[in-house]
């Protein structure tokens, strides 16, 4: 938090009559840069922390996603029912299950990572995560062991989701951390591109088997296939996560030799991980942190998850149709998010969440109605016009969700608020969706719950501040070269006078 304003805490008599001393005290407590105060990145170690966290969260989102991919075919076989419906919101609402765990993980992992480090505790929600995954590929099935085998699929659900609250909060505090002012939003970009590599491989994988394997054989062993696979790749996520470098603020706190700078130095030894003072100092950003998550988490988890079953069991697809579409769709988005990442850095961080808030508000309805008309090209204008929508979130949010709290809380506070609005409204989505066609009959449904959602977004986007190109808050600059430090401080010398 800003220092006071010694004008306003003193008697202005006082100050009338004492100018030079008050004066002294703003410049004691607002002291000019230093070239020592500011952080000249390593270009080689940003490329590499990006590198891991990237491909580290890509492992976390390819084991989460083969879930959902999956739902119909896990009804199946976890959930026997005469009723498709039925098995379908017992699917999702397992789904569902792994997000109620995931703000407990954010708060034992959050504080975690400000006491034991952030590559320690990155590591070790790559260790739950596949360990979770790999674990549901070996439960036997309803038909073997009864309901045990729901109970055994729910708990490896919440391994899941615990883990994963430690994993948005964590990857993007570190990029952020790293990476210059300028470039913020570019390196940021990346750490959603290796959530949607995460979900292209997990999607690519299960439309190889729905393409190679009949119905009888995805319930009897194909499903299980995705699920295994996560072991041999945990360890490969393991691998990269325990290479990656500490940011320079924790290396400072466990006394490390990090070259901090001195304007750093008392806000990075406070890290306490103190989830009461959150709660208390910070509400209103939390607030405002949880109401852009949700936005951007339904629509997110509305294309990215539930997509390929609205085509397959609300339309009448098969479901490599849905999924074939949905890889185009997500493919074409991992190749333009690092533009839309550049874009975000030139004209702000509002600029981009806004247009994707507000494409989701006024294309929703008319995408879904292009969805419902038999035939690839409506399908794929449709999904693209929802797709070019989310990506401009996709490229902006993890750059400007770390920038919203002060270095003291960030990983804290955005493992609680990213957490909590997952929670409540990303891991809810394909079931709300869902029980809300059943009730109304209407498949339009998706639309109307998207359009609402960035409604709460727009106004959320509204009311943030612009952080693009300026220090993160509690932090001093972070630039590229010596060239642009030194012009730092030249800009605020005094103009001198004759």
């Amino acid at each position: 938090m800003a220092a006071p304003d010694p004008h306003k805490a003193a008697d202005p008599e006082a100050v009338k009559r004492h100018p030079t001393l008050f004066r002294a005290v703003r410049k004691r407590r607002n002291p000019k840069l230093r070239r020592t105060d500011i952080t000249v990145t390593d270009d080689a170690a940003v490329k590499r922390a990006v590198k891991a966290a990237s491909l580290g969260n890509a492992m976390e989102w390819f084991d989460f996603g083969i879930y959902s991919y999956l739902a119909v075919t896990i009804g199946h076989v976890f959930f026997p029912s005469g009723n498709e419906t039925t098995q379908l919101l017992s699917s999702f609402a397992t789904f569902a299950v792994a997000f109620l765990v995931r703000p407990l993980g954010g708060m034992f992992f959050g504080p975690m990572g400000d006491k034991v480090g952030r590559k320690k505790v990155l590591a070790l929600t790559m260790i739950l995560m596949a360990v979770g995954t790999f674990a549901i590929g070996l439960i036997p099935s309803h038909d073997t062991i009864g309901v045990w085998a729901a109970v055994l699929l729910i708990f490896f659900r919440m391994l899941q989701g615990f883990s994963t609250g430690g994993e948005y909060g964590g990857a993007s505090t570190f990029i952020a951390e790293y990476a210059p002012d300028k470039r913020r939003g570019f390196f940021g970009s990346f750490l959603e591109f290796g959530t949607l590599a995460g979900y292209v491989g997990a999607a690519g994988l299960v439309t190889a088997l729905y393409a190679l394997l009949n119905d009888a054989q995805m319930e009897a062993w194909g499903w299980r296939i995705p699920f295994l696979v996560a072991g041999p790749l945990g360890l490969v996520g393991l691998y990269l996560r325990l290479r990656l470098d500490e940011t320079p603020a924790f290396q400072k706190l466990e006394g490390g030799t990090a070259h901090a700078s001195e304007a750093a130095d008392g806000v990075e030894s406070t890290a306490k991980g103190d989830l009461a003072k959150i709660f208390r100092e910070y509400w209103p950003t939390l607030i405002l942190c949880i109401c852009l998550v949700g936005a951007y988490n339904i629509t997110d988890y509305m294309l990215l998850s539930y997509m390929p079953t609205y085509l397959s069991d609300e339309l009448g697809y098969s479901e490599t149709h849905g999924l074939l579409i949905l890889l185009a769709v997500m493919v074409f988005l991992m190749l333009i998010i690092s533009q839309v990442g550049k874009l975000s850095d030139r004209f702000g961080r509002k600029p981009l969440l806004m247009t994707g808030m507000l494409g989701f508000l006024f294309l929703s309805l008319p995408a879904f109605l292009l969805i419902r008309i038999d035939g690839i090209l409506p399908i794929t204008v449709g999904m693209l016009l929802l797709g070019l929508s989310l990506v401009c979130m996709l490229g902006t949010m993890s750059a400007a969700l770390p920038a919203l709290f002060p270095t003291h809380v960030r990983y804290g506070s955005l493992s609680v608020g990213y957490n909590l609005s997952a929670s409540i409204f990303g891991g809810t989505t394909p079931l709300v969706i869902t029980a809300l066609i059943s009730w109304t009959g209407s498949n339009l449904m998706p639309a109307y719950y998207a359009m609402a959602a960035a409604l709460v977004g727009v106004i959320s986007v509204a009311c943030m501040k612009e952080t693009a190109q300026q220090p993160l808050a509690g932090s001093p600059p972070s630039v590229e070269t010596d060239e642009e430090a030194a012009e730092l401080v030249h800009a605020q010398a005094p103009e001198p006078k004759f």
